[in-house]
């Protein structure tokens, strides 16, 4: 059924319409779950799900993000997996393993190429990326954030890589960068943090003047140290203006446990869940759906994850559903605010997991 989406614009659909054609792919990604991983199929029937029983959104099975770093969650066999991405983890803390067979890891890596390509167009540009490119070359090292980088690769006409291996910035490629595509349009990547760190806190310092005003900043995860520096989105994008003249931002929210279906930000501010993708926030008392700007858990469905049942997942994550169908925009589908991890939750973003050593 995943075909039927990729027929329709992403971002096309009105809340009907879309809710019935994402509800029979959930369905269906339940059942085959439930025939071919053991685990999910023991929730199930710890839970007692009735599968005659759903017919909305909200009915379809969640499973605690947590139970990806307690237990072996795949549907395929061992011969078929193509590709294990790791969750961010601080020292200690257990990481998530997601299991993906080659159709799925392409599945995924399409689906965030469309998403982006709603907000930045089609076409390939050169990209800054505000990282090491030790991050890819080192296996080890390849978890949500390599994997993230890696993902927009096929977005990147050319990709540059502003950091060095100590993870000091670069000037002489960054100003190289510049004056080779400064005059048109190009991608800037990085993990909020590791931005206003390693490229606004060092510009400054350096008194280096750039100008990337061209430039369409995708940045990913890192609010939690941010925001403990009592810094605002509105902070960090008055700070990329006023250091090197970026006016473009592109900001989203994922995870490596539904990797593809991200929820990019458009330029009111509002965060996307494409045709792919839906969110419910739930209450905290008694996990029933919240309504329109009532603050809860948020739950996340992706029609992406067939190698593994990750295709409807509350997270530990707190958050407001804005709206639906009606952003001036123009997109249709829910948008969110997201007000970040429930306290006392790990740390576990890959910008914020890397800010935890600062």
């Amino acid at each position: 059924m995943i075909d039927n989406f990729h027929k329709l614009q992403p971002y096309s659909l009105e809340k009907t319409e879309k809710a019935q054609l994402l509800l029979g792919e959930l369905k269906e990604l339940t059942e085959i779950h439930r025939t071919k991983c053991v685990e999910y199929a023991n929730y199930l029937d710890a839970i007692g799900y009735d599968f005659d029983r759903a017919q909305a959104l909200e009915e379809i099975p969640f499973v605690p993000i947590r139970v990806f770093k307690e237990l072996k969650m795949k549907s395929i066999p061992d011969e078929a997996v193509f590709k294990v991405m790791m969750s961010s983890g601080t020292s200690g803390q257990k990481q998530a393993k997601i299991y993906l067979d080659k159709e799925n890891a392409i599945l995924q890596q399409k689906v965030l190429l469309r998403l982006l390509g709603d907000f930045v167009g089609p076409k390939r540009l050169p990209m800054l990326v505000i990282d090491s490119r030790a991050t890819i070359r080192d296996r080890r090292l390849f978890t949500t954030r390599g994997a993230t980088i890696m993902g927009l690769d096929f977005m990147a006409k050319k990709m540059v890589f502003a950091l060095d291996d100590e993870m000091a910035l670069d000037v002489d490629t960054l100003v190289d960068f510049v004056s080779t595509y400064g005059n048109d349009r190009f991608l800037i990547f990085g993990f909020t943090f590791m931005v206003w760190q390693h490229l606004f806190d060092e510009l400054e310092r350096r008194k280096v003047k750039l100008d990337l005003s061209n430039g369409y900043l995708l940045t990913a995860g890192g609010w939690k140290k941010l925001r403990n520096e009592a810094v605002s989105d509105k902070d960090f994008k008055k700070r990329g203006e006023r250091v090197c003249g970026i006016r473009h931002y592109v900001d989203h929210y994922g995870m490596a446990e539904q990797t593809g279906c991200i929820y990019a930000e458009c330029e009111y501010g509002h965060l996307h869940a494409s045709i792919y993708s839906d969110i419910i926030v739930r209450r905290y008392k008694d996990f029933m759906p919240s309504e329109y700007g009532e603050q809860g858990f948020i739950q996340v469905l992706s029609s992406l994850p067939h190698s593994y049942p990750g295709h409807s997942i509350l997270t530990e994550d707190e958050g407001i559903i804005l709206g639906e169908d009606d952003c001036p925009c123009g997109r249709k589908g829910k948008y969110i605010q997201v007000l970040g991890r429930m306290k006392n939750a790990e740390i576990r973003g890959c910008s914020d997991t890397y800010a935890a050593m600062f």
